[in-house]
């Protein structure tokens, strides 16, 4: 009974190891003549979210020349309490947008997104 067991969980152990290699090899990734050609611009306002009781603040600086839209997004605790989602703001190169939301009660998350201008 022992050898039983001792040989199924060998042969367990074996068909993972053999599996895994596959699963964890890392593929190349071919670009195309277009992504060889335009270098990645840096995008991206960098913001900073702070709340007080159910009040959020995010300031969002945008250190760079394209202009970014920024939202902010509440999340409240309370299953009756609205979720909020702000309209986006435009952060134009150089420049601090303040975005703000409340709950009712608490706050669960608050985070910023971000996108590019059509």
């Amino acid at each position: 009974m022992r050898f039983a067991r001792r040989l199924a969980a060998a042969a367990v152990v074996a068909a993972f190891g053999l599996a895994l290699p596959y699963e964890t090899v890392s593929h190349a990734r071919v670009q195309s003549r277009s992504e060889e050609a335009r270098p990645a611009r840096p995008f991206g306002a960098e913001c900073r979210i702070r709340h007080s009781g159910s009040r959020v603040t995010a300031y969002c600086h945008n250190p760079y020349p394209d202009p970014d839209r920024v939202s902010l997004h509440v999340e409240c605790v309370r299953w009756w309490d609205l979720d909020s989602d702000s309209a986006p703001v435009a952060a134009g190169p150089a420049q601090t947008v303040r975005l703000t939301g409340r709950c009712w009660k608490e706050i669960g998350a608050a985070w910023v997104s971000h996108r590019r201008p059509d």
